[in-house]
């Protein structure tokens, strides 16, 4: 088994679970439906496509920075008639940064790596208006596991955010995972994708177990006093 990480960071991000009609919210981390959609996408996958292979993939993502939620109104005329359409609000995540990471067979892990370096079609973070900021690959693993990775990646948030924590010399994130069915500690969301058909999209309910890890903050302050000493400017010493 191997294990694919990506880093999710942009101006805006977008991950719907429920949105629906003409209020589309934005749950506070990347969604496996929205990660594997972006992931078929890399491959030149049709949204009529077979998705169960990657649907079967085992899927985590840590919270490095969380981002400020934001509300935008959007209007629109429809195609053909010019009639206006209901004003639609919609919720997005501003600033935020996330590693995401799926773990499977290492042949499908490495042709998702090789598409996420050169994708079919360019890739997006849960809406096509929220482009990604920097490159998706953060490289595959073959000797470990996704919690693993998900606790050794290094911490990628902004440098001016983790200046902000300067004083943490390390910094608790919040994991969100796959749980095993019947987890009892588990949260449920309807997040499995079983087809992304305009036509009938539908999605299945998934274990999500939330957990933390520590992370080293490169920005923490120094102990140690500064190598510095007043008197030699006047000559002492």
């Amino acid at each position: 088994m191997s294990v694919l990480a990506l880093l999710l960071a942009g101006p805006l991000q977008a991950w719907g679970a429920t949105a629906r009609f003409a209020r589309r919210t934005t749950e506070h981390a990347p969604t496996k439906s929205g990660v594997i959609g972006l992931l078929a996408a890399a491959q030149g996958r049709q949204r009529t496509d077979d998705l169960s292979d990657l649907a079967a993939l085992r899927f985590g993502v840590r919270v490095d920075q969380r981002g400020t939620r934001v509300r935008d109104f959007q209007t629109a005329r429809h195609l053909d008639t010019d009639k206006p359409m209901p004003v639609s609000e919609r919720f997005y995540l501003a600033d935020a940064v996330f590693v995401a990471a799926v773990e499977g067979d290492d042949a499908l892990i490495d042709d998702l790596h090789r598409a996420v370096r050169h994708p079919v079609y360019l890739p997006y973070l849960g809406r096509r208006s929220c482009p990604p900021a920097h490159p998706l690959d953060l490289g595959v693993h073959h000797d470990k596991t996704l919690e693993q990775v998900l606790t050794q990646e290094k911490w990628h948030a902004a440098d001016w955010y983790q200046r902000r924590l300067r004083d943490r010399p390390e910094v608790a994130l919040d994991v969100l995972t796959d749980a095993p069915p019947g987890d009892p500690g588990a949260d449920s969301l309807r997040d499995l994708p079983l087809s992304f058909d305009p036509l009938h999209r539908r999605y299945a309910l998934r274990g999500v177990r939330t957990a933390t890890v520590t992370v080293r903050n490169p920005q923490a302050r120094s102990d140690a006093p500064p190598d510095h000493n007043p008197v030699l400017v006047f000559g002492g010493e």
